[in-house]
């Protein structure tokens, strides 16, 4: 039986299309809380008595469990039951969200956060095994439109949502207003999520765990997380931490790559990775991951450093570019059964590529329409890749693998969206610095030009002539606005040509649409 039929088979008694929106909400509450307490950390440091940089382990704790937790999700939801992992994790992601909004100190915060990115590590892997499972092939492209909705759209509404609720209440309230949603989500996956399959601890099968699987993964990943998270505050490899843990983590992967292709019951499936589909999929959701969330960074903090945008501002950027992808998302998901996957792919990489590069055109005295519209080209992308990729990744996918399958493409997205914080943030500081150094060599008594230069500055400023202080002062104020100007357009161009380079990994998928048939003509 074919990995399509199978899945129709199993269909369940309530109709798909109330599951879709339920668990759909129930990623858009996890993933918005990655980015939601971003511009909140000043308020957090303040009123915790705390430092700015003591803060950030509020974001790093929540996404290094939650990448642990991600990847091994298969395995729970197999061995206790879909649905009781599922309710498990709404439960603990609900329970300690109300405690982070009541934390007395930044210590019980941090322990909190990790606990809260432990239990919703689980609710993206399980919500899309469970619509890859309830709907039929040639529906399920609609499907992850909706699911699409909720991955793509958070952590574009997230910044923007933090800073008006930390402006107008407090940054508590941030953490708290997950607690009613998730009470009327649990209820919800309690009345209309029928699974099956019990799982093999409540069946009376043989339970077993894979302790060190568990582990390499915990290593490898966690350690990996904190490199990415911390590794430019903390000078990269100059420090002796980051260098320890970057060695742990390669040791741990390539133990864990090892243990696991030789494990009869592995914690994670890595043998998946052999189906050319599957493993290309992967990949390309990596990038996608990497482009979102390196934009997501890159956008506002352009604005704010360089435009000085408010932080409510600076999101209201990115939020066009969110509706632009919620209006095609249904488009692309109707073109599923219609159209090769390869060519809606090609499609999107083509349009994001391009749309980067575009923004390389950014100037200061740009207007917010036009950088708006630059957002919206870009996000106009995203419904041409995330469906087309999920889609692509479980076509032949059998209904037992599914939710292994699920934990490690939602792992590659949100993996891919670290990696692209941590590298875009990077080459932002050590392009500034280069251009940096490479103006002001022009900057200087030897450079006929500079005189002229000089003085024109001064006349500017009222007088008083070249080599005043006030002008002196001027003129490196401008050199470092625009090295940090270039140093954005470098990164840009990185995200674009990075991109546009991914066209040719299409070329190892197999040809088919949505539902899994042949395209005509192949």
């Amino acid at each position: 039986m074919s990995a399509a039929s199978a899945r129709s088979a199993g269909a369940p008694a309530v109709n798909p299309w109330l599951i879709a929106p339920v668990v759909a909400l129930a990623a858009f509450m996890e993933v918005m809380d990655i980015s939601i307490a971003n511009v909140s950390l000043p308020h957090i440091a303040g009123d915790l008595s705390s430092s700015q940089d003591e803060s950030t382990w509020v974001l790093t704790s929540y996404l290094v469990t939650n990448a642990v937790v991600m990847p091994i999700s298969g395995w729970l939801s197999n061995t206790f039951g879909r649905k009781r992992f599922f309710l498990a994790c709404i439960a603990g992601f609900t329970a300690s969200s109300l405690l982070c909004g009541l934390a007395p100190n930044l210590t019980t915060l941090i322990l909190l956060r990790a606990i809260q990115g432990a239990t919703g590590g689980g609710l993206q892997p399980a919500g899309q095994a469970i619509l890859a499972d309830s709907f039929p092939g040639e529906k399920r492209g609609m499907a992850t439109a909706i699911y699409g909705i909720a991955t793509v759209f958070a952590p574009t509404i997230g910044p923007t949502l933090g800073g008006f609720i930390t402006d107008s209440y407090n940054w508590r309230w941030i953490f708290l207003i997950n607690v009613p949603v998730g009470i009327v989500l649990f209820f919800l996956v309690t009345s209309l999520i029928h699974d099956k399959t019990a799982g093999s601890a409540a069946s009376g099968k043989k339970f077993s765990v894979d302790w060190f699987g568990f582990g390499f993964v915990a290593l490898s990943l966690g350690c990996l997380q904190i490199v990415m998270d911390r590794g430019q505050q903390d000078d990269w490899f100059y420090s002796d931490f980051i260098t320890t843990l970057a060695i742990t983590s390669a040791m741990a992967f390539a133990l864990l790559i090892w243990w696991e292709l030789r494990h009869k019951d592995p914690i994670v499936d890595l043998r998946l990775m052999r189906d050319p589909d599957f493993a290309v999929s992967f990949v390309l959701m990596l990038m996608l991951g990497f482009m979102l969330l390196g934009s997501t960074y890159l956008i506002p903090a352009y604005v704010q450093s360089l435009m000085g945008y408010r932080a409510v501002d600076a999101g209201m950027v990115l939020t066009p570019g969110g509706l632009a992808t919620i209006a095609l998302l249904p488009l692309v998901g109707r073109s599923m059964n219609k159209v090769d996957l390869r060519l809606l792919v090609a499609i999107g990489l083509i349009i994001g590529g391009s749309s980067l590069l575009w923004m390389t055109n950014f100037y200061l005295d740009m207007s917010f329409k036009q950088i708006m519209f630059a957002r919206m080209a870009q996000a106009a992308s995203l419904p041409f890749l995330f469906i087309p990729i999920n889609a692509m990744a479980f076509r032949r996918i059998t209904p037992d693998k599914t939710n292994n399958a699920s934990a490690l493409i939602n792992l590659a997205r949100n993996f891919g969206g670290s990696i692209g914080i941590s590298l875009t943030s990077t080459m932002l500081t050590r392009r500034e610095q280069f251009h940096q150094s490479r103006l002001t060599e022009h900057l200087q008594s030897m450079n006929p030009a500079y005189p002229d230069f000089a003085n024109q500055i001064s006349g500017a400023l009222g007088g008083g002539g070249g080599n005043t202080p006030t002008t002196l002062a001027n003129i490196y104020q401008g050199a470092v606005q625009q090295a940090t100007l270039l140093a954005y357009l470098d990164d840009f161009k990185i995200l674009g040509l990075v991109f546009l380079g991914l066209l040719p990994f299409l070329l190892l998928v197999k040809p088919g649409k949505g539902s899994g048939g042949p395209v005509p003509g192949h």
